[in-house]
């Protein structure tokens, strides 16, 4: 994963969701941005970490990093 050390375009707070809302709600978000853009996904569901890394797979768009504090994963994604 890369590093990434600016402020993110967005932010999605998905804490408390379970699957699959987070990574349909990053779906669609996405869809939204430009390309380069960065989005940060706030996540609580540990699931989030394989279901992140599989869809930026499929996609195409870039997992920046996943990080874990507490229960909340914080993910970065790059849109392609």
């Amino acid at each position: 994963m890369a590093e990434y050390a600016g402020a993110p375009s967005q932010t999605l707070d998905v804490q408390g969701k379970a699957c699959p809302i987070p990574v349909v709600k990053t779906a669609k978000l996405m869809k939204e941005m430009s390309a380069g853009e960065v989005l940060e996904v706030l996540a609580t569901d540990p699931g989030v970490e394989p279901d992140m890394e599989a869809w930026s797979r499929q996609t195409g768009n870039e997992l920046i990093s996943i990080d874990r504090e507490g229960s909340t994963f914080r993910v970065l994604l790059r849109k392609s």
